[in-house]
């Protein structure tokens, strides 16, 4: 089914990533013209842009007001317009840390790189929608938001707040800016929570047999998300063609993971779980 994005102008943060990549990606199959945003991955954006072709690599640091004004400034001077931005860009501490052992410096490095990076990058994006009539934007939270993560409240708790709060007040303020009119089914904002994926960050995790077991038996599908699977609903949801009438929703993609155990882990097999 064609999802009408050819040519359309999409910002990916965070493209330098497993996710993020994966998301530029589908975006380039349907034709997009894709800005790929990167902070410190330049040369995984660059070499990501050859590949791709139509494309172009941008870095800034988007927790940082006049980066991220910038940064937005350049994609509009080049191409004249900006239809559509997916917030993935953040950071996750590795570390497993309790709250009462977690420093106030981790709290604030991951809730700006996270949850300000999300704000500063869908303000500038409005101002342009503001003027243009129309957009759309796709924020990247995770199930850390949804059910928690023990050892990683900074991370759920800016997730959290992207899934929810952000998500469902800017789907209201966007359809103001560009409002749904005879042509045009207005600014849509929706979010993708996704779940265990399949990424470099996670590989060494995935390895281990027990911790496969362990995130798959909360699964009613018990196997590990490709990042394929986030970037195909990346590319539905900012289609004004195949989702025009979605918005303010949260996608969780998680194999229907509950916060509880649906599978006795010793009846998982791990090697048809990834």
């Amino acid at each position: 089914m064609d999802a009408d994005l050819a040519d359309k102008v999409v910002v990916v943060t965070g493209a330098s990533g497993g996710i993020g990549s994966a998301i530029a990606r589908a975006f380039a199959e349907e034709n997009a013209r894709v800005i790929l945003h990167y902070r410190s991955g330049r040369a995984a954006a660059e070499k990501l842009q050859k590949q791709l072709g139509k494309s172009v690599a941008l870095g800034a640091d988007l927790s940082n007001e006049e980066e991220t004004a910038r940064f937005f400034a350049q994609v509009a001077r080049r191409f004249g317009r900006i239809d559509t931005v997916i917030a993935n860009a953040g950071s996750w501490v590795d570390k497993d840390t309790a709250l009462q052992k977690m420093s106030l410096k981790q709290w604030k490095q991951t809730l700006d790189q996270v949850l300000t990076s999300a704000f500063l990058t869908l303000r500038e994006f409005f101002r342009y929608v503001e003027q243009q009539k129309r957009g759309n934007a796709v924020l990247i939270a995770s199930t850390a938001g949804i059910f928690g993560e023990a050892g990683h409240a900074d991370y759920a708790s800016a997730k959290a707040a992207m899934a929810f709060g952000l998500t469902r007040t800017l789907k209201n303020e966007i359809a103001r800016i560009a409002p749904h009119t005879a042509s045009y089914c207005g600014g849509r904002v929706n979010c993708i929570c996704p779940g265990w994926t399949a990424i470099e960050r996670t590989a060494y995790k995935l390895k281990n047999a027990k911790a496969v077991r362990k995130a798959t038996a909360t699964m009613a599908l018990p196997q590990i998300a490709r990042p394929e699977d986030i970037a195909n609903a990346a590319v539905f949801l900012s289609s004004d063609r195949l989702a025009r009438h979605i918005t303010g929703q949260t996608l969780v993609i998680a194999g229907g993971m509950e916060g509880r155990l649906l599978w006795d882990p010793n009846e998982i097999d791990p090697s048809i779980a990834l």
